[in-house]
């Protein structure tokens, strides 16, 4: 056998194996309902990884719901697609980075407003799918009682979605989740004096 059907066949057996394992695991898998995902961490992509769902919900013709927690501004690609399409609801609730407002009680008061609006997202079975944009650190500065949160999410409608963004997930919404993507940072062009630019960080 020449080298080459060597190593062909070996790759024949290691993906039939490969198969095997990934066929059970789908048989197993035999559970439907909505998900909590969680995407945190230091690294950049845990709102663009929400929005990319967004994307694939409604491409399955989903209802999309999107609460943004701390953000302010409305000139970012996302919101500027995305509100073109009839089946988003996207509500833009901060009032900005939290270094820049400087002033806990205007911070919190924006929490709770953009947190009703959740909720009321949460107990709509229409909605497919909700996206709460940098809940986390709403959670992080204690903003919001997590606990409370926690339980709304788990409240809400049996096949609905939910991703949740923001660095430092709280314990409480880690365990809660069916999925944490923990995003890490190699490298960022920011740090290397590259500003933010349109299409890229907004």
């Amino acid at each position: 056998m020449t080298d080459s059907s060597d190593r062909d066949a070996r790759h024949k057996n290691r993906m039939a194996r490969k198969k095997a394992v990934v066929d059970e695991k789908n048989a197993a898998a035999d559970t439907a309902r909505g998900v909590l995902l969680v995407n945190t961490g230091n690294g950049k992509g845990k709102s663009s990884a929400g929005f990319g769902l967004v994307a694939r919900a409604l491409g399955h013709g989903m209802k999309v719901g999107v609460v943004q927690f701390i953000k302010g501004r409305s000139d970012t690609g996302e919101e500027a697609f995305f509100r073109r399409q009839p089946q988003v609801q996207w509500h833009v609730m901060g009032d900005g980075f939290t270094w820049e407002t400087q002033d806990r009680a205007r911070d919190v008061a924006s929490a709770e407003a953009a947190w009703a609006v959740a909720q009321q997202l949460l107990t709509d079975p229409a909605i497919g799918l909700v996206v709460l944009d940098e809940l986390n650190i709403a959670l992080k500065y204690g903003y919001l009682e997590v606990n409370a949160v926690v339980a709304d999410l788990r409240a809400r409608p049996v096949d609905q979605h939910v991703v949740v963004t923001g660095r430092a997930a709280p314990p409480e919404l880690v365990a809660a989740a069916d999925t944490v993507t923990e995003m890490g940072l190699t490298k960022h062009a920011f740090a290397a004096g590259i500003q933010a630019m349109a299409g890229m960080e907004f």
